[in-house]
């Protein structure tokens, strides 16, 4: 099963520089507990702080990362980013740019700049409907994250299980589900066709490490 992590550094008690230093702690938490996949999703950063947090974060990683499993941080929305703080790859948003676009912009990056990392570039793509799923994987996308499945927080926003199993279906790429998913409804996820879950508050909220336990025993 794989696991996805998306931060939120706002859910955090205290003033800014606490709450950074509480991410960076679930990160590596999270890089310990084997969580394949870490979105920075910290929006509403000016571009030369989040390029700062993101590259402690990939330091965090890299420090803690186990020898079963690697956690690669990948950089919401903003590719510059991701190139410049030697991040794992990008997620892109359902209205971004397309997957092969964001490709060519890394390979372009790397050809123009022989300093920077050459490893390869993951791509997540946010979906909603089936139709997405197909696309992002058409276009070149390594996993779509699928949903919300079961709620949006903070509206009765959700597409519900059929919808999931429908977009799990449409091709060969892994589909994440995310929305809602707690540990109880992780195994209708899997049952549904998911290759694994994504979610901010079920490993944020959580001792990490017994989350990834009873979610991996799930599938």
């Amino acid at each position: 099963m794989l696991l996805y992590y998306i931060t939120d550094r706002k859910q955090f008690p205290g003033p800014e520089p606490h709450r950074r230093e509480l991410l960076l702690a679930k990160i590596a938490e999270a890089a310990r507990a084997g969580v394949d996949y870490i979105q920075l999703r910290e929006k509403d950063l000016p571009a030369r702080e989040l390029e700062l947090l993101a590259r402690q974060a990939v330091r965090v990683c890299r420090e803690t990362r186990t020898q079963q499993r690697e956690t690669r941080l990948l950089i919401n929305a903003r590719s510059d980013i991701a190139l410049a703080a030697g991040a794992g790859g990008i997620h892109l948003p359902s209205n971004d740019i397309t997957a092969s676009d964001a490709r060519t912009i890394w390979s372009d990056a790397l050809t123009r700049n022989s300093k920077l990392e050459t490893r390869s570039i993951v791509i997540a793509v946010s979906c909603h409907t089936a139709e997405e799923v197909r696309l992002a994987e058409t276009q070149g996308a390594d996993f779509a994250v699928f949903g919300p499945v079961f709620e949006k927080v903070g509206t009765a926003m959700r597409v519900g299980l059929e919808a999931l199993r429908a977009a799990c279906q449409v091709g060969h790429m892994p589909v994440l589900a995310i929305g809602g998913v707690t540990l109880e409804n992780a195994r209708a996820c899997v049952e549904a066709g998911a290759a694994g879950i994504a979610a901010i508050r079920l490993f944020q909220t959580n001792y990490v490490t017994e989350i990834t336990g009873k979610l991996r025993s799930t599938g």
